[in-house]
C-alpha cells in the first residue's frame, strides 16, 4: 500500500482576514489560518505552488515571521505576497523581516496599516528555515509539554490557568473546557475518579494539535471550533479560562459569549467554573444565564466564579 498523495495546493491563499479594502482576495482563495476551524495548514501548502497569497500578518514576532516564511516558500517563481498589519501592531516591522527573508518590497500605508507587496526572493533561503523552524511546534521543557509559538500563553502557565488549578472543585460526569489551550486544565480535570469524559473545545488548530500530544488519556475528546458555537449539550460541567483578545484586539463581549454557550451546554444544575481578570464584566451575564452564582476566589488580579445552571 502506498502513500495517497497530499491534496494540491491552491492558486491562491489567504491568512487570516485583512480589511476588505486594504488587500484584494482573489475570489476562492484558500484559508490557511490556524483560528479558522476547516481551514488549511500553511506548512502543508506545497512549495513555490500559491501564484497569489494575501497574509494578515498576526502581531507575534516569531508567529509573524513564521507566517511570513511559509509564504514566501510556498509563493510560486512568478507569484505575489501581500502582507499587512497595524502599524502598532506588527505593521513597523513589516518591511525589515520582509527584506531579512530576501525580499525587495514595495510598502505603502492606509488606514494606520502597513501594506507590503513582495514577489518571490531570489535568495534567503536560509533566513527563511531560520524562521520556519523558530515558529514550529515544540516540546516546551520547563512546561513539560507540547506548544508552538502564537498560541495563546504558549510557554508558560497563565496566571488565571494557574488560579483556577489551585481552586477546581470536585467534579463529576461529563465535562468540556471551553478555550482549552494546551490541555492544562483538561490533564487536571481528568486526574478526578469521577469523571467520565471531557471535551477539549479550542480555536486555534495549533492548540489542538498540542492538546492531542499533553492529554494521553481516553477519556479526552478535542474539537477544533469556536467555543460560541459548539454543539454540545447535556453536559454535567464547564471549566473556561475564556479570552478577552480576537487576534490581538480586545473584546470583552468574548467572555460574555462564553458564558451564554456554557449555560446551553450544561443540563439543569450543571455547573460552570470560570476564571476571568476582575475587571472583566461578566458577573451579570453570569447572574442572567444562571440561577446561582458565587464567587470562589478574589485573588491577584482574578476572580473565580463557581455558577449553577
Amino acid at each position: 500500500m502506498t502513500n495517497a498523495p497530499p491534496p494540491p495546493s491552491p492558486a491562491a491563499a489567504l491568512y487570516g482576514s485583512p480589511p476588505a479594502d486594504l488587500a484584494e482576495v482573489p475570489p476562492g482563495a484558500a484559508q490557511v489560518s490556524p483560528l479558522r476551524p476547516g481551514s488549511a495548514d500553511i506548512a502543508a501548502l506545497a512549495d513555490a505552488s500559491v501564484e497569489h497569497f494575501t497574509v494578515a500578518a498576526p502581531p507575534g514576532s516569531v508567529e509573524r515571521r513564521f507566517v511570513l516564511a511559509h509564504a514566501l516558500r510556498a509563493l510560486a517563481p512568478d507569484g505575489r505576497l501581500v502582507a499587512l498589519a497595524p502599524k502598532d501592531k506588527g505593521g513597523s516591522r513589516l518591511r525589515g523581516e520582509l527584506e531579512e527573508l530576501g525580499c525587495e518590497v514595495a510598502e505603502s500605508y492606509k488606514a494606520r496599516h502597513r501594506i507590503c507587496v513582495v514577489g518571490k526572493p531570489a535568495g534567503s533561503g536560509v533566513a527563511i528555515t531560520v524562521a520556519i523552524e523558530a515558529g514550529s511546534p515544540r516540546f516546551v521543557g520547563t512546561l513539560n509539554l507540547h506548544s508552538q509559538p502564537g498560541i495563546f500563553s504558549w510557554d508558560r502557565i497563565d496566571p488565571g490557568s494557574a488560579l483556577l488549578l489551585a481552586h477546581l472543585p470536585a467534579l463529576a460526569g461529563q465535562g468540556a473546557d471551553l478555550g482549552a489551550g494546551l490541555g492544562i486544565l483538561a490533564r487536571h480535570l481528568l486526574n478526578g475518579p469521577k469523571v467520565e469524559a471531557v471535551t477539549l473545545v479550542e480555536l486555534d488548530r495549533r492548540a489542538v494539535e498540542a492538546a492531542r500530544l499533553n492529554v494521553a488519556d481516553p477519556r479526552a475528546r478535542f474539537l477544533w471550533a469556536d467555543a460560541r458555537e459548539a454543539g454540545l449539550a447535556e453536559l454535567d460541567f464547564v471549566v473556561s479560562n475564556p479570552p478577552f483578545h480576537a487576534e490581538g484586539i480586545e473584546d470583552r463581549g468574548l467572555g460574555q459569549a462564553f458564558i451564554a454557550s456554557a449555560s446551553r451546554m450544561l443540563r439543569r444544575s450543571g455547573t460552570l467554573v470560570l476564571v476571568a481578570n476582575r475587571h472583566m464584566p461578566y458577573e451579570a451575564a453570569l447572574r442572567t444565564a444562571f440561577r446561582a452564582v458565587e464567587t470562589i476566589a478574589d485573588t491577584a488580579g482574578y476572580k473565580i466564579f463557581e455558577a449553577r445552571k
